[in-house]
């Protein structure tokens, strides 16, 4: 309760008790975003911890070897994770529901005791140390960040290219019979994905001193997940509502903060059993919007179809 009292009466106050707890949860709405992409697209991948790893860790790389500044560091590990995307997705993208998010799994495991934990630029299982980093200054980027992609991804999803999305997400065979090249805009959205989970991956290390191998993992893959699917995923608020909302949620209810994958757990089953289409999904924004903008919104349809 205090959380919201906080909030609400002294918000610069608030703000810079919870700076580092703020730019997590934009980190996570970030990551939710990607995984929305590839979920509006149809494809049900969870290769987004990888690429994100990816992007930590280049970005923090061309921080120690080159004189390069941040801004163009950053760039590098998010076009490295779309590139590295491409090549996975060539032979990933042939598969379909459950076996696609267990050949991304793969991926995400490959790269993370394959690579990350055995190859000495990496720091193997040690980590690196991050000579840019900015708690601070790292924040605003990221608060930035967050609107920017979501309007970006929101005015995508009501083009050709999001109107294709979201036949192949439909029906693929039907999508395909209608002169859509599936292939190609799935391959569009899985890179696009690995993009902004590189760039959430380059973010985080800015606000970090150290990149610490074990948060790529498994762990992190479901979690990514979870913002989706409590959120929703007709549209992008819903992920992003749900990387809100998850990642604020140990903070609110303190108590329980050492149950949190617990809570997470509790509070995913009850929405996939009492409300599958999540949060913000279908419907959603009713729980969310007052009754006036729903009642305004239902004259307005009549009025614009005249």
């Amino acid at each position: 309760m205090d959380f919201f009292i906080q909030l609400f009466t002294d918000p610069v106050g608030f703000y810079n008790q919870h700076e580092l707890l703020i730019a997590q949860i934009g980190i996570n709405a970030i990551l939710a975003i990607a995984i929305f992409v590839t979920f509006y697209s149809g494809q049900l991948t969870l290769a987004n911890a990888g690429f994100m790893a990816i992007g930590a860790y280049t970005t923090v790389l061309m921080s120690l070897y080159l004189p390069t500044p941040l801004p163009l560091n950053m760039l590098g590990g998010a076009l490295l994770a779309g590139f590295i995307g491409f090549l996975v997705g060539l032979p990933v993208l042939r598969l379909r529901g459950i076996f696609l998010a267990i050949a991304t799994i793969g991926f995400v495991e490959a790269l993370r005791l394959g690579v990350i934990l055995n190859v000495p630029i990496t720091g193997e299982g040690q980590g690196l140390k991050n000579p840019t980093a900015d708690p601070l200054g790292g924040i605003l980027p990221i608060l930035i960040s967050v609107p920017v992609l979501s309007y970006l991804v929101w005015r995508l999803t009501h083009t050709r290219l999001g109107q294709a999305w979201a036949a192949i997400r439909e029906d693929e065979l039907a999508a395909s019979s209608n002169g859509i090249n599936v292939p190609l805009y799935k391959m569009i959205a899985f890179i696009i994905s690995a993009v902004v989970a590189g760039y959430a991956g380059a973010l985080e290390t800015h606000i970090n001193f150290f990149v610490d191998p074990t948060e790529y993992g498994i762990s992190r893959t479901i979690q990514i997940l979870t913002f989706a699917v409590v959120g929703g995923t007709t549209n992008v608020v819903g992920p992003v509502v749900g990387a809100i909302f998850l990642t604020a949620l140990p903070e609110i209810i303190r108590w329980a903060s050492a149950y949190r994958d617990v809570v997470n757990g509790v509070i995913l089953i009850l929405v996939i059993i009492f409300r599958p289409q999540g949060i913000v999904g279908r419907g959603g924004l009713a729980v969310i919007a007052p009754r006036w903008w729903t009642r305004w919104r239902s004259r307005e349809r009549p009025a614009s179809a005249h």
